[in-house]
């Protein structure tokens, strides 16, 4: 069973046929083509995806329940004209299609950051439609603060809230509600250095200090005249974090840097703060 055991092949499974629906409904109004589905355990989403006559893969790890469901997709006259393919595999380790396609999946909670980081990095997908736990979903799509993940990849794909779905939906029922979210790969990124740019948001967002102009005067990448005339033209509070700009705001700061070292503002010094954070917003999914 390699690194999974048999609870971890358990998931919290969508119930309610009405929020089953309107997954369906938002895979079939906001995506278009081949559907990769992760974790399809019994059959709840699939089904339903399958009606909707693309072709279908749907990736399972735990055998029993991929033998079941090929049995189930198989035995309905229902899907007869649709290309089902149930596949017992680890998501972590699937090599997704290399063409263009559509990624729906509810996640399992406690693999949720591994997952989403797998489906950022494949390069083909065009949407991805996921339900995962609340927090998470919250935070990718920048409600109340972004983590340092969603501001990583928010050039490349526009992160959105689609529904907060409580826990009664899911059998068995877990300890938090979730929540369905979508990420669209962005047709013209804002950014077009990935790795450096990520290396920088990084480096803001473990930098030490009180409040954002702190914390990016710290890495030594921007000119503390030019962060300044950027913070009051986008009038940014002079208390903000990292977690409080959106995507355009990252952009438009990555923009500032490519100085020289020499012509940049020294680091601040590493002071300790009575109400310092090390990390401002959750450095996760």
């Amino acid at each position: 069973m390699d690194k999974y055991t048999r609870h971890d092949f358990g998931q919290n499974f969508l119930a309610d046929p009405h929020l089953i629906a309107a997954v369906q409904r938002l895979v079939r109004t906001e995506t278009a083509g081949p559907i990769l589905e992760l974790g399809a355990g019994d059959g709840a989403l699939t089904r339903p995806l399958a009606r909707l006559g693309r072709p279908l893969t749907a990736l399972e790890i735990d055998p029993r329940r991929a033998r079941r469901l090929s049995l189930r997709l198989r035995a309905d006259d229902a899907h007869e004209a649709t290309k089902v393919d149930v596949v017992c595999a680890d998501i972590l380790r699937y090599r997704f299609p290399g063409t263009p396609h559509t990624v729906v999946g509810n996640i399992p909670f406690h693999l949720t950051t591994a997952i989403i980081r797998k489906v950022l990095a494949e390069r083909a997908w065009t949407c991805a439609v996921l339900i995962v736990q609340w927090e998470v979903a919250r935070r990718r799509a920048g409600v109340g603060g972004a983590s340092m993940l969603t501001a990583s990849w928010w050039p490349w794909y526009d992160f959105r809230l689609a529904r907060r779905i409580p826990a009664a939906s899911f059998r068995p029922v877990p300890s938090v509600d979730a929540g369905l979210m979508t990420m669209h790969r962005r047709e013209a990124p804002l950014v077009s250095e990935r790795v450096d740019y990520q290396n920088f948001v990084k480096a803001v967002f473990q930098s030490p200090g009180r409040d954002l102009a702190q914390m990016i005067l710290h890495t030594g990448r921007v000119r503390r005249s030019d962060l300044h005339a950027w913070l009051r033209r986008n009038r940014i509070p002079p208390r903000a974090l990292p977690k409080d700009l959106t995507a355009e705001h990252w952009a438009e700061l990555w923009r500032l840097r490519g100085l020289s070292p020499t012509s940049v503002s020294p680091p601040l010094p590493r002071r300790r703060y009575p109400t310092e954070r090390r990390h401002h917003g959750s450095a996760g999914a």
